[in-house]
């Protein structure tokens, strides 16, 4: 099966929609205590791309195998994720780990493209803050 994936986090929200061909689920959290106003926009991204995958694995939207486009929003992102280049934010190092093994384990196939910030289906979902 075939999902788009898009995903958007600020210091206090994280945000992720998992589209197939007949069904869009959205989903948001509030950050838990330990990263609630702790963590940076970019950081929260990773967050909301890691917890997402792992929900929608769960609840089994996401099946091993399956094809996964994940939509981004943030060039920084988005450049480091696909050079696999060496990240020096340690917190982001390992949100990446977990992201690498969810992929290697279910076997998925995963296209990221960066997207503009207007057509991320996660922002709308994060957009107040203080919800």
């Amino acid at each position: 099966m075939h999902h788009v994936f898009y995903l958007d986090g600020n210091e206090e929200k994280i945000s992720w929609v998992i589209q197939t061909s007949d069904s869009k689920v959205d989903q948001s959290r509030n950050h838990v205590s330990i990263y609630k106003n702790k963590v940076t926009d970019l950081q929260s991204k990773y967050v909301a791309l890691h917890i997402g995958l792992f929900w929608g694995i769960g609840v089994f939207i996401i099946k091993n195998e399956d094809t996964v486009i994940i939509k981004c929003d943030d060039e920084i992102m988005f450049n480091q994720i696909i050079s696999d280049s060496k990240i020096k934010d340690q917190f982001i190092q390992k949100r990446m780990q977990f992201i690498r093994q969810f992929i290697t384990q279910r076997r998925l196939k995963v296209k990221f493209e960066l997207i503009n910030i207007d057509e991320n289906l996660a922002k709308k979902n994060i957009q107040n803050k203080k919800d």
